[in-house]
Formats: structure tokens, sequence, C-alpha cells
């Protein structure tokens, strides 16, 4: 008796809103409210187990890909030192290439495209309110952290370090301590990619967790969505991530997904994932919370006070965002298509620490493959 009233109800409702003042004949207005303006899903995205090897696959063809363009982009990427290529379309691998003696177990280091995993991660402790990314970084990181003055010091927030706009000296590129990263400018008003504040961020979690960053990040990150690998200082001074090309895919997907892992919610905050994605200050407009934005009127370059007017990746679709990192390690992301890809390997000829003219070169060769 029950279920028939509710379905009575449900009647009744459905008929009252086609006599609507609005004159709609369906029931968008209806499913837009209940959704949100930011929830449109697109495709129904594929996820493999978090405790399974298992990937499903979709062939070129059946994407009604250019299957021609397959053998140039493979070539391309060997003859540029590629260890690990992978495509993923709408969760699913559609390509994936391995070089040499490396295998789909093999371990790479992701270097500056794992500060995307970093900005993730602060954003889970943002939510589980250990954090305030509007907050002094001095409240985690103690009064003295750098050799600024204490008023300048107190300037620098957890999301001056997010968006590289500390303010602080980028010579000690490395540097953690305070005798080397001095005051050069007010924080936010300033842009310099450097390693150090954004390497302090893992201490600032850990103190907010009262765990390790590695703890904190297996338990609520790393571990929910079935990746491997682990943090590795190389030189003493930083914090480098190494894992397999899949794992690197499996944060890609979770991205695409804005944070939610086949009906977990990783990171549910939209208003972080929002700003994560999209300019967090005015000085690069190609640049977010560690995450590389394409699409932008200008961008501007580690190392360089220079402002280039053009999008990063000009060859990359617009709504593009991408984790790069030195030696072209790549994790690249594009909403619009569903599409993750990854890139693991040796320097390509720049030896530059973030993006580079293989990103152009790489992006020509995977149009031609998905147009």
């Amino acid at each position: 008796m029950k279920s028939k009233i509710q379905g009575l109800f449900l009647i009744l409702v459905l008929l009252g809103c086609l006599s609507c003042d609005n004159k709609s004949n369906d029931f968008s207005d209806i499913l837009i409210e209940e959704n949100g303006p930011d929830q449109n899903p697109g495709p129904s995205l594929y996820f493999p187990g978090t405790n399974s090897d298992d990937w499903e696959t979709e062939s070129l063809e059946e994407l009604g890909w250019n299957s021609i363009a397959e053998q140039e982009l493979i070539d391309f990427l060997q003859e540029k030192d590629t260890k690990a290529f992978i495509i993923l379309k709408d969760g699913k691998i559609a390509l994936e290439e391995y070089f040499g003696t490396f295998t789909k177990d093999s371990l790479w280091y992701w270097a500056s495209a794992g500060k995307t995993l970093t900005a993730f991660t602060v954003g889970i402790a943002q939510e589980m309110e250990l954090l305030d990314i509007n907050e002094k970084s001095s409240t985690y990181l103690g009064e003295g952290w750098t050799s600024a003055p204490m008023d300048k010091e107190n300037m620098i927030t957890i999301k001056n370090q997010l968006s590289m706009t500390s303010g602080l000296k980028d010579t000690a590129f490395d540097c953690v301590t305070a005798d080397c990263l001095e005051y050069e400018a007010d924080a936010g008003s300033r842009w310099a990619y450097q390693n150090g504040p954004y390497t302090l961020l893992q201490n600032v979690v850990s103190v907010a967790a009262n765990t390790s960053f590695s703890n904190f990040f297996n338990t609520n990150l790393r571990n929910r969505i079935g990746m491997n690998g682990f943090w590795l200082s190389t030189n003493g001074l930083n914090n480098v991530y190494f894992s397999s090309a899949r794992s690197m895919a499996r944060f890609g997907l979770l991205n695409l997904n804005n944070g939610i892992w086949d009906g977990d919610t990783i990171l549910g905050d939209p208003d972080y994932i929002s700003e994560m994605k999209n300019t967090s200050q005015g000085l690069n407009k190609s640049y977010g919370y560690l995450w590389w934005l394409n699409g932008k009127e200008s961008y501007m370059a580690p190392s360089l006070q220079v402002v280039i007017d053009e999008p990063l990746i000009s060859n990359a679709p617009a709504d593009t965002y991408s984790g790069l990192g030195k030696n072209d390690q790549k994790l690249y992301i594009v909403p619009s298509k569903g599409l993750v890809i990854v890139r693991m390997g040796d320097n390509t000829g720049e030896n530059l620490l973030g993006p580079s003219s293989f990103d152009n070169a790489l992006w020509e060769k995977i149009m031609n493959l998905i147009n």
C-alpha cells in the first residue's frame, strides 16, 4: 500500500510540473536543481578494482580513432627515451606501451608531477578540518621557519605554498631550512617556482594530522584507489614519489572524476577542487594549486620572471590540466574528452623542470591519433 501511495504521489507531482508556468515539456529543471550546476556527469567512467591488476581496454577501432597514427606516436615516444605511456579513455585503457626492459610493474619517479599528489592531500586534510589553507604557515612550521623578518614570514600562508607565491628567494631551489629560505618579496606579490616551500607543505600536513605525511597520504589517498608507490628523498631535501605508470593513471582518473573513485569520495570539497584546477593567483595564469593549466592567455615558466603571452600547450585541448615534472614526467587530464595520459621516461632533450617543447610535440601526435 505504501509503494502505491508513493507512486501516486510521484505521478501527481509530475503532472503538476507539466502544467507549470514555464511550460516546460520535460523535467530537466527538476534534475538540474537536484544535481546542482557543477555536477553534469557526462559519460560514465570505468574504474579498475582497487585490489586487482585487471584493467579493461578499448581498441582504437572501437573508439573511432585514427589507428594509422598509432605507430608514428609510438616511434616518437621511443625516439624520446620514453619508458611508459598510457592513454585512458573514460577510464579504460586505449593505449599502453612500455619500452626497453620497463614493464607495467616497473617503478619510476614522478619528479614535480608528484606535486599534484601533495596538493590533493592538502585538500583532504583541510576537508577533515585539520588545517585551513588561509592560515599562516608558521602555525604548523613554527616561527622562524624562514630567515625572513617576522612580519614578512607571517604573511606566508599555506595557500601561498600551494600557488608558488611565498615571496621567498628561489635561488636555493630545494632548500627547506631557514638559513636559505630568504625574503625576496611580500607573499602573494611574486610567482616563483621552487621546491623548498612546496616540500614543506608535507610537514604542514604531518603536523596538522599528527602523523607522518607518508602515513596520512597512504591511508587517505594511495590505498583507497589502489595505487602503489612510495615517497623518497633523492637529495636529502626534496621528497619524490615513485610508482608504476598505472598508478599515475589511477590518480589521473580520480581527478578526472573530481575526487571520487568508483563511488568512494576521496576528496569531496568542490570549492577546493575548483580552486586547485583553476588560476590560483594573478601572476601566472596557468598555475593552480601545484597543477599546470592550459587554455589561459599567458604563462610563466620555472626559473624565469617573464610572462609568455600564449597558452601553455597550444596543441592540447584548452581544458587540459597537467602534472609536469623534470625530464618530462607527464600527467595530462582532459575532461572534455575523458582522457588521462601518462608519460614516464628519461630526459627528452631539454632538461627542464616542468613544461617543455616536448608537451606540444607530443600533443601533436596525440591529436592525430584521437581525431
